[in-house]
């Protein structure tokens, strides 16, 4: 969207060094992954050569691009936008732009898990240390505003640029709402009941097995949940769950078959511990489907995206009390999820990728005037 735009030229390095087709290898979701949307049409890209014996984004030394600042020069870019900071390249690259064009930075990062010590002393000065090298950060929303803050960063330095999906994409249509109807049917769900969705990875942070053991309590043969997504608790929580005629294992859904999930639930659920669920872009699919959301405190979009009682409620992680209630409330108000859903999609309609493209516009053109009054 940048591209098109055609206020700014721009190129993406891509420094973890995927090949350009064919099936990458997810951790998370435990499987080989390859999208079935294009991710690389429109704008210019490279990938660039990633000589880390271990690639990948789950640690510092993951992302060692010897030649990215020679790339990006040799481009010549007089702005740079960087995404993530703990990677041994891009911290580099922070680092020597410093004071020679704008940098740019964009992160997701918030305080959520953030617990008192020396180690969160220590930590905080370092961040510190890394945000003195950059001239504006793009937050995601009030938590990840609160974190820039905290590590130093002016109210001057900061712009939103809302975590945002396609929204359009996910926008409730009579073909999606098809799809949606033959997957409760495939399911044997009836048409009236009340169906509440868990997608996601089938990890520990996000506590997919304590929401199937909640659904397995449940004592209502019209509530029913459907768990999509794969990953390292699969195995047991279908070895656990998979008896249970109220819970649903639909496994892995690519990118253009998710709206159909969504279409097909009245109540999404994200009921994460953490740490590291800095927001959840999940809720905002949901919402685009016009769905009320459950959501825990420990997502950073919560927040932001979930006005209590208006378009869904959050819940106190960890608290199953707390979690089931609000179950509960669905299931004996069934009116509630499709009014709630109603608010949802009004609200998701204000975090869209064309605001984020006018976000980045806005803070390139601040910091070429900041570096040129610098000069």
């Amino acid at each position: 969207m940048l591209a098109q735009r055609k206020q700014l030229d721009v190129k993406v390095f891509y420094t973890w060094s995927q090949t350009q087709s064919g099936n990458k290898y997810d951790p998370g979701f435990g499987k080989e992954v390859n999208w079935d949307i294009p991710l690389l049409e429109g704008y210019k890209y490279s990938f660039v050569n990633n000589i880390s014996s271990s690639p990948g984004s789950h640690h510092f030394k993951g992302i060692n691009n010897p030649t990215l600042i020679d790339e990006i020069q040799h481009w010549k870019a007089d702005v740079i936008l960087i995404y993530g900071w703990a990677f041994k390249s891009h911290l580099k690259a922070m680092r020597f732009f410093k004071g020679k064009i704008p940098v740019l930075f964009r992160g997701d990062s918030t305080l959520i898990d953030q617990k008192p010590g020396l180690k969160k002393y220590i930590r905080n000065v370092f961040l510190k240390f890394v945000y003195s090298n950059i001239n504006f950060a793009m937050y995601a929303g009030k938590a990840n505003k609160a974190y820039f803050l905290a590590h130093g960063l002016k109210e001057s330095q900061l712009f939103f640029m809302p975590h945002a999906i396609e929204n359009e994409r996910f926008f409730c249509s009579e073909f999606i709402q098809d799809k949606a109807n033959n997957l409760l049917q495939n399911l044997k769900i009836p048409s009236d009941a009340m169906v509440f969705l868990f997608a996601a990875k089938l990890e520990q942070k996000k506590q997919p097995d304590v929401l199937a053991k909640l659904f397995s309590e449940i004592d209502n043969i019209q509530s029913h949940l459907i768990i999509a997504g794969s990953g390292i608790l699969e195995n047991e929580m279908k070895i656990k769950f998979t008896n249970f005629s109220n819970i649903h294992f639909v496994g892995f859904y690519n990118q253009n078959e998710m709206p159909f999930l969504y279409a097909a639930c009245s109540v999404f659920i994200l009921p994460s511990k953490g740490p590291g669920e800095t927001w959840g872009l999940a809720i905002n699919e949901a919402m685009a489907l016009g769905k009320a959301v459950l959501v825990s405190d420990a997502c950073g979009a919560a927040s932001d995206l979930v006005q209590y009682s208006n378009n869904g409620f959050t819940f106190k992680k960890n608290d199953i009390a707390d979690l089931k209630e609000k179950i509960l409330f669905f299931i004996k108000n069934r009116d509630a999820a499709k009014i709630m859903g109603e608010s949802s999609l009004q609200i998701i309609k204000n975090y869209t990728y064309e605001k984020g493209c006018i976000v980045v516009e806005k803070a390139v053109n601040h910091g070429r005037g900041e570096i040129n009054n610098e000069i």
